[in-house]
């Protein structure tokens, strides 16, 4: 794996950390100040938009865990794509729950000196409460 490919599984990782934790002023900084964020016929333009539309579906007591993994990405210079598996997992009164399965479609740049998402795709493949995750 190349450094270029770690330092944008960072972002992909930061991304799930930093929301999962509720830390939305860091979570923004993954975004450009123009990006997109596509979630099931929704697009959210704008980093402080994105940052207010999670702000409201991941608020203090719904948030849970993404878990990423199968992450493929392609490089060429200072752009990038990625697509990567997700679940959402939540704890419940039965234990932990799957609340959304689906997969991340990325496009990337490298800005400064990091990877930030300019846009992310959000496609749902299973989702038990509605599928804001």
């Amino acid at each position: 794996m190349s450094q270029v490919e770690e330092e944008i599984r960072r972002t992909i990782g930061g991304y799930s950390q930093r929301l999962d934790d509720g830390r939305f002023d860091e979570w923004s900084e993954l975004f450009t100040e123009d990006a997109r964020l596509v979630l099931m016929g929704r697009v959210t333009t704008g980093r402080e938009a994105i940052r207010r539309y999670m702000e409201t579906v991941q608020p203090d007591g719904s948030r849970g865990m993404h878990v990423t993994t199968n992450s493929l990405i392609d490089v060429d210079g200072d752009q990038a794509t990625a697509t990567t598996d997700y679940l959402f997992v939540r704890p419940g009164d039965q234990g932990i729950s799957v609340i959304a399965a689906g997969r991340y479609t990325d496009q990337l740049v490298h800005h400064g000196d990091q990877w930030q998402f300019a846009e992310r795709s959000i496609t749902l493949l299973g989702a038990s409460d509605g599928g804001d995750r």
